[in-house]
């Protein structure tokens, strides 16, 4: 197996870091790295925020659904879809552009999450875990002031970054469903009951599938925070209408 894919398959998210800081060579080549991904008509439909007030850090924390983690992280970027850039680049050349829309905004989404797959990668080659947080999607209001975004800009993923503790090192990554659930050919399949429970039999481990179901329905699906982030990005959407 190629270097690339040991580092592919290896990576897991981290969430305790050690106190040992990231070298300003290794967060240039992380940045680099982001910003060389692939993108939509080399348009780079976004832009990337790196946060290093350590007073925004422990605010975007505690509006994250109170994670801690996230102010003790050495590195922090927020990927913002960024439908807003071309758009005043186009009239400022005399065009008449459309208003963005939301088919501009899911491209700009895709562009901003494979710049921060490409950075997460680029940081596990380098010994520096990371972790993605989707909740910077919520509390729109909130993340709109303390980031001062403006419309057609939407915080699409933000993520941590630094030095694994020991723990984090050991810790087993998750395991992943098998393949043949999420592979489909051709066409999307539809599964049967059967296939649902096969899928997660082994997440179940001693609970019925039923009770583990119900129990990670609530916990995820159901939960406050999933009806804040469907509500917030409600909010955005606006814009794009």
């Amino acid at each position: 197996m190629n270097e690339v894919l040991k580092q592919l398959y290896a990576r897991k998210s981290v969430r305790a870091f050690t106190d040992r800081e990231i070298s300003p060579e290794d967060r240039q080549a992380i940045l680099t790295a982001a910003i060389m991904a692939p993108t939509a008509g080399n348009q780079q439909l976004y832009t990337i925020i790196d946060v290093t007030d350590e007073k925004l850090k422990a605010e975007l924390a505690k509006s994250c659904d109170d994670q801690p983690f996230i102010a003790k992280a050495k590195m922090v970027l927020v990927f913002c879809a960024d439908c807003r850039r071309w758009y005043e680049a186009f009239r400022t050349a005399g065009c008449e552009p459309r208003l963005p829309g939301a088919g501009d905004l899911l491209l700009a989404v895709s562009d901003a999450n494979i710049a921060a797959q490409n950075a997460v990668t680029a940081a596990w080659s380098l010994g520096i875990g990371s972790c993605y947080i989707g909740d910077v999607m919520e509390n729109c209001e909130t993340q709109r002031s303390l980031l001062h975004l403006p419309k057609y800009v939407f915080p699409a993923a933000m993520v941590v970054f630094g030095h694994p503790t020991q723990q984090q090192l050991e810790r087993e990554k998750p395991k992943r469903v098998e393949m043949k659930h999420v592979v489909h050919e051709n066409a999307y399949r539809e599964m049967e009951d059967g296939e649902y429970r096969e899928m997660y039999a082994e997440r179940c481990g001693m609970r019925s599938y039923e009770d583990w179901m119900r129990a990670f329905c609530e916990r995820k699906y159901n939960s406050d925070f999933s009806r804040e982030m469907t509500r917030s990005v409600n909010e955005y959407l606006k814009d794009f209408q």
